[in-house]
Formats: structure tokens, C-alpha cells, sequence
């Protein structure tokens, strides 16, 4: 009889602690990773964690601890769910106690400020460890459905085709069905613009501009995504997936969502520090939508939706007048 999959996963927000409660309904064998002791002692003790996920029940066999090499020991893969800006710092930390041989995966979705790198690109660079030990999960994941249970599908991608379908059995279960991919810097890229084109939304549907703004801003913003994904080297199909489309639409329609709520709430006018202050969960797409303008510009892809929500979030400019600015943009063919 084979040993169970152990996996460990450095995070225990809400998506990093569903994601764990999936692998742990998969069987596999589970540790989260926490900072506050508090918090571990309440998902070993009640099998809950009540700061993100409250009233649902984790798996038995899902556990928790404060100690990264505990967390760590023997993993077969090793989950990494903090907020983008942080992963650098926190991995540099980590990875001494990493155990070898490891696959890393990412659940952030977010391009790091300063250096422009996707996650993968951050864990490669602060791991030392190739293409093949990186693997990327996404797709239309809101934690709060996955964590009821609800149906839900995602995307889980490495450029070596056999680590995707070993992580695939891993987290399989009947409420939760992972496709395989080895477009990684597609699948990355869809992550992490649909945040920045979910504030978008937000911002519009907080300005009460109707469903005809909200359709034009997913779709102009699906095609922003993809211009810039072919400059990089993705593949255009991989937009119309799951990991583009369909983590798109999620994002860009549910109250679940952060960065729709981030933005729905200053597009009735709350400012930039009082959207902060209500939030009480990293919304990626504020920091991220600077970064994914600057890995733009540096490849000379045009990307007006993620400059409008740039100069709204960080530069102050009115959504009445940045509305008015994008719509009165010069024409031009639509595939282009």
C-alpha cells in the first residue's frame, strides 16, 4: 500500500487554509504553517479556523503548527499562500527547511513589485530550484465557495506535464476538479491582471454604470491580458480557459470577490485609506496593478484599463474623469 501525499501549506488565510482542506478530501496528509499560535491551536483543537473561514468544519487529517520545519518535513509538495508583495521575504525564510526534492505551488496571484517577476519567476529565483519543482494553481477559486464545498474547477500547471498530473491527483475530489496546463506564464498571467480587471469592474458597478460597462471592461480586459501573455511568450488559448476567462468572470461578478469589493467601493467614493480600512483581506490587484503596468511597458504592450485603475487607485485622479479619459480614447479595430 502507498504512503499518503504530504503536503505542507505556508498560509493560513482563507484560500491558502481551503486549499489545504481540499488536499487534506483528497487524502492527503496536511500541515498548514501559521505565525499566530492562536490560530494553529484553533484548527488542531476545533478543526476550524475562525478568523477566515468561520463555521466551516477542516478534515481531521488537515493539522496545524507555527514551526515552518514541522510544517515542512517530508512534504511532497509544498504550498506557498502569502500575499504576493511578501513571498520573497517569507521564502528566503523558508527554504532552508524545504524538504528535498520538494514541488513548489503557487496559489498567489500577483507580479512583484520592482522586479515585474510572476510568482514562479520568485520562487525560481529565491529557491534555486527549476521549471519542473514549480507549479502554479488557479482558475475561478473563491476560497468561501471551495471551502462549502461547492462545485468548482481550476487549473494547475508545470512546464513538466507529469508534476502537473501528480499534483492534479493530489487535490481531485468530487466537489473540486483540477485541469492540467503547461503554460505557466499564461495561467500566471490570468491570475494575476483579472485582479486588476476586477477593480475595474468594481470601480464601474460602485459608479452604477450597468451591465453594458461591466461586459465591455471583462472583455477589453481579457484582450489587455492576452496582448500582453503573447508578448511573453503564452499561449492566446489559455485566455479563453479557466485560468483567463473563467477566474475572470468569477472575480469580476461575485461580492466574494476582494478586488471587486475593493473596487465597488471606491467607485462610490470612499477614498483609497478608507477602502483599506474596511478590507480586511489583501486585495492583490491595489499593489499589483503597478506591477503589471510596469511588465507591460517594459514589453510595449498597451494596457489601458490597468493604467486607468493605476491612476485611480494610486494617483488620486477622480473615477468620473478616468471613465471619461478611457472612453474617449482614439478608435481602432477591435483585434488589436
Amino acid at each position: 500500500m502507498s504512503k499518503p501525499v504530504k503536503a505542507a501549506v505556508f498560509g493560513t488565510g482563507s484560500w491558502g487554509t481551503a486549499f489545504g482542506m481540499v488536499l487534506a478530501d483528497a487524502g492527503c496528509e496536511v500541515t498548514l504553517w501559521g505565525r499566530r499560535a492562536e490560530l494553529a491551536e484553533a484548527v488542531n483543537s476545533t478543526h476550524t479556523n475562525p478568523d477566515y473561514l468561520p463555521g466551516v468544519e477542516l478534515p481531521v487529517n488537515l493539522r496545524a503548527t507555527t514551526d515552518p520545519a514541522k510544517a515542512a518535513r517530508d512534504a511532497d509538495f509544498t504550498v506557498l499562500a502569502v500575499p504576493s508583495q511578501t513571498l520573497r521575504g517569507n521564502l528566503a525564510e523558508w527554504v532552508p527547511v524545504l524538504a528535498p526534492g520538494t514541488v513548489l505551488v503557487s496559489l498567489m496571484k500577483g507580479v512583484e513589485l520592482g522586479s515585474a517577476m510572476r510568482m514562479s519567476e520568485v520562487i525560481e529565483d529565491v529557491a534555486k530550484v527549476g521549471q519542473d519543482r514549480i507549479a502554479v494553481v488557479t482558475g475561478p477559486n473563491l476560497a468561501r465557495e471551495i471551502a462549502s464545498r461547492m462545485p468548482a474547477a481550476a487549473v494547475v500547471a508545470c512546464t513538466d506535464e507529469a508534476v502537473a498530473q501528480k499534483l492534479q491527483s493530489a487535490c481531485h475530489t468530487p466537489y473540486f476538479r483540477p485541469y492540467t496546463e503547461t503554460d505557466v506564464v499564461g495561467c500566471e498571467l490570468g491570475g494575476a491582471v483579472k485582479n486588476v480587471i476586477g477593480l475595474a469592474v468594481g470601480i464601474a458597478d460602485g459608479m452604477g454604470l450597468g451591465d453594458n460597462a461591466k461586459g465591455s471592461l471583462i472583455t477589453r480586459g481579457l484582450a489587455e491580458t492576452a496582448r500582453l501573455g503573447v508578448a511573453l511568450g503564452a499561449d492566446p488559448l489559455t485566455f479563453a480557459g479557466l485560468a483567463g476567462l473563467g477566474d475572470l468572470v468569477a472575480t469580476c461578478s461575485s461580492p466574494l470577490s476582494r478586488n471587486h469589493t475593493f473596487g465597488t467601493n471606491l467607485g462610490k467614493g470612499m477614498t483609497l485609506q478608507e477602502t483599506i480600512a474596511v478590507t480586511k483581506q489583501t486585495a492583490e490587484g491595489v499593489k499589483s496593478c503597478e506591477s503589471v503596468l510596469d511588465l507591460a511597458r517594459r514589453h510595449g504592450v498597451d494596457m489601458p484599463i490597468t493604467e486607468t485603475v493605476v491612476a485611480i487607485v494610486h494617483e488620486g485622479k477622480p473615477p468620473v474623469v478616468a471613465v471619461k479619459e478611457l472612453m474617449s480614447r482614439s478608435a481602432k479595430p477591435e483585434r488589436r
